[in-house]
């Protein structure tokens, strides 16, 4: 039996060729910042394949998403760890970021412009 959608990895690498003239056009400094976003949408490509999507698009996406998620969390429990430290606590001490409470941005009272 064939598949009737190309495999997931097959669509990043079409995605990747689709996006190469941008690449080119990006300053040299912002070259690598790119490719580690195709490297990184690579990173979740066995979910992906599994879930055999028709846009793949749309799961490169997630993908990149996810491996920001990932990267934020890190980071969070980073900088947890970090400031436990500084005040005086241990290290395994710190708050996990699944455990803390992550404020969601203010948004500006509604004006009567809104209604």
């Amino acid at each position: 039996m064939g598949r009737t959608n190309p495999t997931y990895r097959d669509a990043i690498g079409r995605i990747e060729s689709d996006w190469r003239p941008m690449r080119r056009a990006l300053r040299r400094e912002y070259q690598s910042d790119f490719d580690r976003l195709f490297d990184r949408a690579r990173d979740f490509a066995d979910a992906a394949g599994y879930a055999n999507p028709p846009a793949p698009e749309r799961a490169f996406l997630l993908s990149l998403l996810l491996t920001h998620e990932v990267e934020l969390r890190r980071l969070r429990t980073e900088l947890a760890a970090r400031e436990n430290a500084a005040s005086g606590g241990r290290v395994e001490d710190a708050v996990s970021p699944d455990d803390a409470t992550v404020s969601p941005v203010s948004q500006p009272d509604a004006t009567e412009d809104d209604e």
